[in-house]
Order: structure tokens, then C-alpha cells, then sequence
């Protein structure tokens, strides 16, 4: 780079060589950009480039979408750079001897197929002449040229791809191809002049001539794309920020499809399925890198090993170009070893001299990312500390895919396991149609020819994605196995028509049920039950690390056995939540509690609470004995009445008849417990100062199931949670029905605690902490009572306040950490100067999100809880923040 340049040289012959910039800074210079560099400086052979960095996006927007004077400049200076680096007179935009150079995006955050690529960039109809002569073959420069005409005028000038597919395959059509290697001088020709006749058709304008015009016009375009639909929407999913901005890299070309001694290929130094230590990748002779990651052609294993039995007369690189392979065996291990990580490595082969144009860190499924990071911590290349780093914790959530369970049908077809898991659904053949159905409740497996950066958003609400062409590195195997979706690709005897898809004679249509296995990559007709996947011995090891280093305990939020089963199955330390009012909702239960709602008559209503009182104390028995020592926090009943009571005529008729009263007068009855909004009404610790026979009934069923429960030799462990409160008299006033009941049970011993889920709770948590064992911060109300905002009509509208930076995330899903979240420090100070040692806990949604979770940590909260298939989540994610704390500590 030169002084006072904005751009960034790499590779070649430039004795500058690439530029550090904060060792390989890739806020800077984009993921891409800076692995290029620093390949580059360890002799990896790269081709000579230069990248616009991320703050030239920035500018780019500032700036009306136009790049500054200085930097065209510049940009001239850098093709300079590369013309000198590779030398032979090559020239950007010369007729004879002509530069040609790719146009990728490069955002710090690899975002795959998310943003826009150019390839080819420099052909016009004069220097693809110049092209044909030098490279000795014509035929090679048309397609060269046909490839960038499209790309182009799609990326750039916005004339849709499947434009120009349909002339294709109109012409492969007409003259029977099935291969485009098969394409001759004259049909090139014949393509060429039918794309840029679409071009003035659909853009307006003559195709562009103009090498310089060429590259502003798509350094524009990638800068655009980083505003693109789908890029906003990925970036959204993958929570990363909008503000980083995307670099661009431009860089000479070099070519695989010079003819069979050429090639293209991707590959991943661990198979990203399954984590095994093995290359794992694929490759076309005779072809660019766009044909293998689009998924146009099926492409073949990159070595022997990794030869299927589907197509195993096809020869690998390994046997095609041993000397090759060898040569990327030697960098692919050289670039493991410098990165510690699995990489994904994208190469060209021209004339069987070997290019690598990128590296990254690949993308892997939650299993694969498990075995990897245990992998190499036993391999001494990384450290336990960074392993758990390097797992995303809410990837573990992808470890719970489901199985097949056995069955004797027989699948209609098979593809690649792109991406493991069993899911069944409808057939949706469009995104559209996908969204569709799923709005209406239906469960959709996503069918396609193969997946485009376009479908992102019907690939997400999908169950699972099934492609007929493409290998397991294409776009629908890559994207799917990062979202954790089941997928197979490449299911050749799939074809993917309008309405259905058929497979040999069978025609399924669009509507109908398909399952799929992407374990396996077994296609079968209709829906087979599936089952639990069993836990990895490396899923254990990680947590085993996880629970070494973190501070905060991990509890469930439960209230029957199965839940706390599955809780504990997943490592749960107590239960942090048991919502007591979910246990009145059976039906034999149900119309009892309603009786005691609607009865005016107070013997009768004792009689019905007394109905309930055994239901409520087995509820207990069952809990105290599966949780056998480990505290159970139970919250007296929270919800407001008119949520018990029913709102069918057939319903309201029976309950008349069981009291004894007109329907009219019942239906008054409930109309009266309406409020206007429940949420700030008759509800929680008030229905106990009001109802208290409702709390009694409650908490003498707590102590007799202990008493039982520890007659038959279980330790119960309990917390009597009093949930909504905003005063400590309410405390001292619910305190004396607890001191009253628990005189009776000497054995049995508990804690009083409450929940601080209303401002003033956490903002008079001082006088509150006088008569509390513990605090339990119910985040879900305190955040819809702070931010006067209900998290059931939200939706409306926080979307639209994140896309205009209002926030950066939904707060019921990330703890708004200014407001909300200042509220929670606030109240742990306080309570804590009256009691130091005043145990504090989370039990809204917030404890099974990582982001919380990692603010939590900091507070020094005692625990979180969350629902039982989060829980290795917040283990993990509460690790990694304690690593976080230990390190700004240092």
C-alpha cells in the first residue's frame, strides 16, 4: 500500500508484498481480504490483487453510491500493481494481451453467496480476441466471455440470471447438449450475441465496452449488495452488525476452464458433516469456481477416499493430477497448522499449476464443530479455553436433530447428506409458496433444482431443503448446514417441475408429504416418525470444560416430571421456574378451578380449593422426587383468573349447570374478570392478598408433598417464589400465611423468595431484600413493564425499529442491557447491602440466550434458568463469558 493509500496490495512479484494491517485486520479488509494477505506472506500461491477496504463502503454511502475521485485513482494505481506483478505486458483493457481480474465481496464476517461476485471482468468484444489468441483457444474466450456478460449484467445492470439460463438452456435444447464443455465456437457466438441482445432489452443500454467502466460499475455493485435483501436478512439471522461494511477484493484471474489439464474445486480440511480428520472436497475439470458452489454441475471427489459409491467411475484430482493434489495436500495441511482451525479452501487449477483464492474458517454443523474443537485440543494446536470460544452456543441447539426411527420403507431416491437430521413436510416448490403454507401452520421441506442466494429466507422457515443438482458444497449444503437444517443435495433422479417433482415415473405434487434424511440422504413418500439423537462423547467433553470454568449454575424452567427429566438429562441444577398455574390446566382440574373463580357461595368454594389440593401436592411429590436434593423454585400462582375460564358456549353451559346459575349470569361473571390489560391487573402476589385460600391451598401442598417426600427418603429443596410484588408489605402479609402453614411441618425446610419483574420492585429492592432469601428476576414482564412494550404485539413494529438502528436487537430476545438491564444491577446492589450474600437468579427467556447470558455473568447473577433444550446453551455460553470476565480482569 502506498503512503496515504486507502488500498491494499497482496501477492505477486511486488516486493511491498501484502500489507499488515493489525495482523490481517479483517474489520478492515473483510475476511476475504485479509486471508489473502496473509496467505501471501506465508508463500501460499495466491494471485496478485488489491482490496478496497470496509471504510470506502462507508464512504461509498456517505457519498450518494458513488466512489470518490482519490480513490478511482488509487484503483488505477492498484491494476498497475497487478499488470507489474505478473509482468509478460499483460494490460487492463488491452486488445492483445489482455488482464482480466475477479470482483468479490468481502464482508469480516464470512457471509456465504450472501453478496455479489464478478469473474471475467475486462472482456469486450475486442480483447476477447486478444484472449482467444494468447491462450491458443477461441473457444475458451467465449465462454470466458458468455460467463462474465452474465454475471455482469445481472450484478450490475440488474438483468435477472434466469434470463439468460433459459437462452442457454434453449440452446442446449436445440442442439442436443447436456454439457456445457460441449458448446462449440459457433454456439458460443450464437449465446453471446442472444445475452447482449437481452441486455439492450431489459437494461436499456448496449453492453459495456469500457474496461474502467467495467470495474467502478461493479465495485458499486458489490458495495450495494452489502444492502441487498437477502444480505440484510442473513446479517439479521446470524446477528451480525449492519455498521462492519463489506470490503471489496479485486484480483488477476486465473482459470480453470482452459481444458482438462484445468479445474476448479472447494474443500474443507475436516469433512464439516461430521468433523472426521479428513480432506473432504470436490472439484470439475474444465470449469470456474462458480459452476461447483452454484451447484450447476454435480462435481467429483477431490480425492479417493472420498469417492462415492454414486459416482465412483468418476475419476478424483487425486488421480486426474496426483503431482497437483500432492501440492494441496502440502498447503491444506500448511494452512490447518498456521490458522488452528479447519479451513475452507477455495482453488484453480490452470494448466495444472495450482492457485488458492481463499481460506476461511469453514463452515461446519454443531456436530462437526464439537468433534473439531475437541480434536484439536487433543492434538495440542489449541488450548480448551479456546475451543469453547470457538463453539457458538447456540449451535448445540442443531445438535438435537432428530432420527429416522427404523423403518422398512424403502426410499424413493437418494441424494448427498448435505447436512444431517431427519425432518418431513410438505413439498413447497417456491420460497413463496414455503412461507406460505408456514404461516398456515405447516411444516414444508423446501424443493429445488438447486438454491440460490435468493431463497434464503424460505431455506430458514423450512424444515428441510432438498436439491437436484449440487454437490455437498453447494449453496443449499453450505447455507443449510450453518442454519442446522436437515438437507440433501444432488438427488439426481429428482426432477423439479412447476407444480410436483418426479422421480423415475412417480410424480409427487407440490402440497404433498416428503421425508428426508440428511443423514443418510434418503428420500422417502410421506411421513416416518423419528426420535432423539443420542449425545457425542465430544458434546460431553464440552461440557465437562464448560462446567469447569463457569460460575453461574444453570436451572430449568419446569413444572412436570418430563420436563424436569429432559432438564436434568441435559444438566440442569435445579429448577429455576415451576409456574404452578400450568399444573390447574387439565381437565380434571380445570373446571374445579373454576368453580373456586366463579362460586359465590365460601363453603362451596373451600370445597372446591380442597378438590384441588391433592392434584397440587401429587404435582409436588412427583417433582420433589425427580429433582431428589436439588432446589425447585416454585411460583405461587401468577396469571390473572379470567385465563382459567372458559370461552366456549358448550363449556360456559356445563359450569352454569355445575353452580347452579343461568348462563347469562356466568357469562357476567367472566365479562366482569375481564381487564382491560390483565398484564398490570388482578394478577400474581395480588390474587394472594385478595384469594388467600388460593395461596394457603398452594403452600399446604408444598410442605405435606416434602413431608412425604422426605418420609419415603427424598431431599426436597424448596423456594416458594411470590411473584409480582411491589412492596414489602405484600411480602410481610403473604410471609404470614407461609409462617402459618409451616408451623405444622418442623421438618421441612424452605426458603421465601420473589420476583422482581416491576420497576419499582427493582428500584426499592432495599426495603424488599429485608424480607427475601433470594431474588428472581422474571425478565420476560420486567422488560414489557420498562419498556411499555407487550411482547405478544411487538412484532408489528420492532422490526422496522431494528432495521432503523432504534435498537440492534429484539429485547425479548437479547436483555436490553441500558434500560432493563440497569434496572437489574440496580436491584442486585441495593438488595445486596442488606444482604450480602442475597442469591440472585434470572427465569425469563433471557436465561437461555447467550448475549444475556454474557451480561449476566457480569453482574454476578448466581444462576439462570430457561427451558430444558436450552440448557446446554446457557452451560456453554456461561463459560465462555466467564472467559471473557477472566480475561478483561488480567
Amino acid at each position: 500500500m502506498a503512503v496515504n493509500s486507502v488500498v491494499y496490495y497482496f501477492g505477486g512479484k511486488s516486493s511491498e508484498k501484502s500489507i499488515s494491517v493489525g495482523k490481517y485486520d479483517k474489520l478492515t479488509l473483510g475476511g476475504k481480504g485479509a486471508n489473502l494477505c496473509e496467505m501471501s506472506d506465508i508463500g501460499i500461491p495466491v494471485p496478485p490483487g488489491f482490496i478496497v477496504p470496509t471504510s470506502q463502503c462507508h464512504a461509498f454511502y456517505e457519498n450518494g453510491e458513488t466512489l470518490s475521485t482519490s480513490l478511482q485513482s488509487e484503483i488505477d494505481a492498484a491494476i498497475k500493481h497487478i499488470e507489474d506483478s505478473i509482468g509478460n505486458d499483460i494490460k487492463f483493457g488491452d486488445e492483445s494481451n489482455p488482464l482480466l481480474v475477479s470482483v468479490r465481496s468481502g464482508a469480516p464476517v464470512s457471509m456465504p453467496g450472501m453478496m455479489d461476485t464478478i469473474l471475467n471482468l475486462g472482456l469486450n468484444d475486442k480483447s476477447v480476441e486478444g484472449l482467444a489468441k494468447k491462450s491458443g483457444s477461441r473457444k475458451f474466450a467465449l465462454d470466458c466471455y458468455r460467463r462474465f456478460i452474465q454475471m455482469y449484467s445481472n450484478v450490475v445492470l440488474n438483468v435477472d440470471h434466469h434470463n439468460f439460463e433459459t437462452i442457454l438452456d434453449d440452446i442446449k435444447l436445440e442442439n442436443d447438449i447436456t454439457n456445457d464443455a460441449n458448446f462449440t465456437e459457433s454456439l458460443l457466438e450464437e449465446v453471446i450475441s442472444k445475452y447482449k441482445k437481452l441486455v439492450e432489452t431489459k437494461a436499456k443500454i448496449a453492453f459495456p465496452q469500457g474496461v474502467k467502466e467495467q470495474l467502478i460499475g461493479a465495485i458499486n455493485a458489490v458495495f450495494q449488495s452489502w444492502m441487498n435483501k437477502r444480505a440484510i436478512y442473513y446479517r439479521k439471522l446470524n446477528d451480525i452488525p449492519q455498521s462492519l461494511g463489506t470490503a471489496v477484493t479485486i484480483q488477476a484471474m486465473v482459470f480453470g476452464n482452459l481444458g482438462q489439464t484445468s479445474g476448479t474445486g472447494v474443500a474443507f480440511t475436516r469433512n464439516p458433516s461430521t468433523g472426521e480428520n479428513a480432506l473432504y472436497g470436490e472439484y470439475l475439470l474444465n470449469a470456474q469456481g462458480e459452476d461447483v458452489v452454484a451447484g450447476i454441475r454435480t462435481p467429483y471427489s477431490i480425492n479417493i477416499a472420498g469417492k462415492r459409491e454414486e459416482n465412483k467411475e468418476f475419476p478424483s484430482l487425486e488421480e486426474t493430477m496426483p503431482n497437483v493434489y500432492q501440492y494441496f495436500v502440502n498447503i491444506y495441511q500448511k494452512l490447518e497448522q498456521h490458522y488452528r482451525d479447519m479451513q475452507d479452501i477455495e482453488f484453480t487449477i490452470q494448466e495444472e499449476k495450482l492457485w488458492i483464492l481463499q481460506t476461511r474458517g469453514g463452515k461446519r454443523t454443531a456436530q462437526a464443530s464439537i468433534k473439531i474443537a475437541v480434536d484439536l485440543v487433543n492434538e495440542g494446536k489449541i488450548s480448551k479455553e479456546e475451543a469453547l470460544k470457538r463453539i457458538e452456543p447456540t449451535s448445540l441447539d442443531k445438535l438435537l436433530h432428530k432420527t429416522l426411527k427404523v423403518t422398512t420403507q424403502k426410499p424413493i431416491a437418494k441424494g448427498l447428506p448435505a447436512s444431517p437430521g431427519a425432518a418431513s413436510g410438505i413439498i413447497a416448490l417456491s420460497c413463496q409458496y414455503a412461507i406460505d403454507q408456514v404461516r398456515h401452520g405447516k411444516k414444508v421441506i423446501l424443493v429445488r433444482n438447486e438454491t440460490s442466494p435468493e431463497d434464503i429466507e424460505g431455506m430458514n422457515i423450512s424444515e428441510g431443503i432438498l436439491t437436484a443438482r449440487g454437490g455437498m458444497t453447494s449453496h443449499a449444503a453450505v447455507v443449510a448446514r450453518g442454519m442446522g437444517k436437515t438437507c440433501i443435495s444432488g438427488a439426481k433422479t429428482l426432477k423439479v417441475n412447476k407444480t410436483s417433482i418426479t422421480i423415475g415415473t412417480l410424480e409427487i405434487k407440490e402440497g404433498e408429504i416428503l421425508t428426508i434424511d440428511g443423514s443418510t440422504g434418503e428420500i422417502f413418500l410421506g411421513e416416518i416418525p423419528t426420535q432423539d439423537p443420542e449425545i457425542s462423547s465430544e458434546f460431553k467433553t464440552i461440557m465437562q470444560w464448560a462446567d469447569s470454568i463457569r460460575k453461574m449454575k444453570i436451572r430449568a424452567n419446569a413444572e412436570t416430571v418430563l420436563d424436569a427429566q429432559v432438564a436434568l438429562k441435559f444438566g440442569a441444577e435445579g429448577i429455576g421456574l415451576c409456574r404452578t398455574e400450568h399444573m390447574f390446566f387439565g381437565k380434571d382440574r380445570i373446571f374445579q378451578f373454576r368453580k373456586v373463580i366463579l362460586e359465590k357461595d365460601e363453603a362451596k368454594k373451600t370445597q372446591a380449593i380442597q378438590t384441588l389440593l391433592p392434584f397440587q401436592q401429587q404435582d409436588f411429590i412427583d417433582l420433589f422426587k425427580v429433582m431428589d436434593g436439588l432446589p425447585i423454585n416454585i411460583r405461587l400462582l401468577d396469571p390473572p383468573l379470567h385465563e382459567f375460564l372458559p370461552t366456549k358456549n358448550e363449556e360456559i353451559a356445563e359450569l352454569a349447570q355445575e353452580l347452579g346459575m343461568n348462563i347469562e349470569t356466568v357469562n357476567q361473571r367472566i365479562h366482569s374478570l375481564h381487564e382491560a390489560n390483565p398484564m398490570l391487573g388482578h394478577r400474581g402476589c395480588r390474587l394472594g392478598i385478595t384469594f388467600p385460600e388460593l395461596y394457603k391451598m398452594q403452600i399446604v401442598a408444598i410442605f405435606e408433598a416434602a413431608r412425604i417426600s422426605i418420609q419415603n427418603g427424598v431431599k426436597p429443596v424448596i423456594e416458594i417464589m411470590l411473584p409480582l410484588i411491589i412492596h414489602e408489605k405484600e411480602i410481610i402479609e403473604l410471609y404470614k400465611i407461609i409462617e402459618q402453614v409451616s408451623q405444622n411441618y418442623s421438618e421441612v425446610e424452605y426458603e421465601v423468595g420473589t420476583m422482581i419483574e416491576i420497576p419499582r420492585a427493582a428500584l426499592c429492592a432495599e426495603s424488599i431484600a429485608k424480607h427475601a432469601n433470594y431474588f428472581s428476576f422474571g425478565t420476560n414482564d420486567l422488560t414489557q413493564t420498562t419498556l411499555g412494550i407487550s411482547r405478544d404485539d411487538s412484532s408489528s413494529f420492532i422490526t422496522s425499529y431494528e432495521e432503523k438502528g432504534i435498537i440492534t436487537t429484539d429485547p425479548f430476545v437479547s436483555i436490553d442491557v441500558e434500560g432493563v438491564g440497569a434496572l437489574v444491577k440496580i436491584a442486585m446492589e441495593n438488595g445486596r447491602k442488606v444482604k450480602q450474600n442475597l442469591k440472585c437468579g434470572v427465569c425469563g427467556e433471557h436465561g437461555g440466550d447467550p448475549k444475556s447470558i454474557e451480561f449476566f455473568a457480569s453482574t454476578g447473577m448466581n444462576y439462570v434458568s430457561c427451558s430444558p433444550y436450552r440448557i446446554p446453551i446457557a452451560r456453554l455460553a456461561s463459560a465462555i463469558a466467564e472467559l471473557k470476565i477472566m480475561e478483561l480482569t488480567k
